[in-house]
């Protein structure tokens, strides 16, 4: 899964990574959003927020990554929620993911 981790730094350092539940949420409003990762150990109360959201405008949603490992691939600190802006890194990611599931099965 070290991948998901580097796509995810290349991601912010591009600038196609939104940082941050408020953050998040918005870009979904705006259609922005293409992925949402949150931390597996967020709070029920932010989980519940980010699932409905993404559920409704139908956002693919990451919850098995601890939120210090998601922090450390971005390079920030305390950081429970991120969601991508780009196609291309959503599609490597998932590639990447399945073909992760694969190899643990």
């Amino acid at each position: 899964m070290e991948k998901v981790f580097n796509y995810l730094g290349l991601a912010r350092r591009s600038g196609k990574l939104v940082i941050g539940t408020d953050s998040v949420i918005k870009g979904m409003q705006k259609n922005q959003m293409v992925l949402i990762f949150i931390g597996s150990d967020a709070s029920s109360q932010t989980l519940d927020k980010i699932e409905k959201k993404a559920f409704f405008y139908k956002v693919p949603l990451i919850n098995k990554y601890h939120s210090n490992d998601l922090s450390h691939a971005v390079g920030k600190k305390g950081i429970m929620v991120f969601g991508l802006t780009d196609k291309g890194f959503k599609k490597a990611i998932m590639e990447e993911l399945e073909r992760g599931d694969h190899n643990e099965g």
